[in-house]
């Protein structure tokens, strides 16, 4: 089922397979998110829980025990329930099953809700554990942006403009061991703001920042300030992903709680960098926000 939701300034549609954001446009018509051209990536705002990336083979151990999960984990086929729609806000929730069960053993619901504001829209990501023991997962957001955005202007115009000075740089995708390779660490800020958009920067699929201080990134064309600012301020990190193979014409940003495999992990679960918890009966809320520029 596709939900709509429109206020003064934006419009906005949600799938409830995989509870995924599918459009949002302003209201003079300019789409913000990727429209899955399979050209180049068939999906465009995936929900990644209670894994990101991928596991090493496929798999993780829990209390000695193997499961074997797929990429990004269940939410992205699994068909949300929706709820508390109005023409500006709507709920979406999966709650545990036998299906989930064979991959991943905890109780648990996940709740998305979809909320327009001003030029923009905030996504609320809520956790609730309804078991007896303390759960582990992993969360993550994936949304892709159309860049450029207007006909005429090129991928290369844009720049990642961040919300405070950095000094960073980022961990590369090992194709090969298929994890990112922490031994790998390449400057690229320096005492600097911006960081110009290149595909050569994604010829090993994504690159991963763990150490940025910015909570906030505006993705634009500085000619003409046009563009989308995302906040993240309940992730721990973020990475930057287009399919540089093709040339693809957007870029995802995508605020994480952990990470695929990493060369530094082992395949235990409990030993992921960033493993969130949620205790008996509690339950934990991330907020993620996209607003338009200009």
């Amino acid at each position: 089922m596709i939900v709509t939701l429109k206020n003064q300034t934006m419009t906005a549609q949600i799938d409830s397979i995989g509870a995924q954001l599918i459009s949002l446009k302003s209201i003079s018509g300019t789409e913000y998110i990727w429209q899955r051209d399979p050209a180049h990536w068939k999906s465009c705002s995936p929900l990644l829980f209670p894994t990101i990336g991928n596991c090493r083979d496929g798999k993780y151990t829990l209390s000695s025990q193997s499961y074997t999960i797929p990429k990004h984990g269940f939410c992205r086929n699994a068909d949300f329930i929706s709820s508390d729609v109005s023409d500006e806000k709507a709920s979406f929730t999966l709650t545990d099953s036998p299906e989930t069960h064979s991959c991943y053993p905890f109780a648990f619901q996940l709740k998305l809700t979809y909320m327009l504001i001003d030029d923009g829209i905030q996504i609320h990501y809520t956790v609730t554990n309804p078991g007896t023991e303390t759960i582990y997962y992993q969360l993550g957001a994936h949304p892709g942006f159309n860049c450029p955005l207007q006909t005429g202007e090129k991928f290369e115009d844009y720049i990642l403009e961040f919300e405070q000075e950095e000094t960073s740089g980022y961990h590369s995708y090992d194709l090969k061991r298929m994890e990112f390779d922490m031994n790998s660490y390449t400057p690229i800020l320096d005492h600097t703001t911006v960081l110009s958009l290149t595909y050569e920067l994604f010829a090993n699929d994504a690159i991963f920042f763990t150490d940025l201080h910015s909570k906030k990134v505006v993705l634009k064309n500085p000619v003409t300030g046009c563009g989308v600012e995302v906040s993240f301020p309940d992730f721990a990190t973020v990475a930057f992903w287009t399919a540089a193979a093709t040339k693809a014409p957007f870029l995802c940003v995508e605020p994480w709680n952990g990470s695929a495999i990493r060369s530094d992990e082992d395949d235990n679960f409990l030993n992921r960098h960033y493993l969130q918890k949620v205790e008996s009966g509690k339950k934990r809320t991330y907020l993620l926000e996209i607003k338009k520029v200009n």
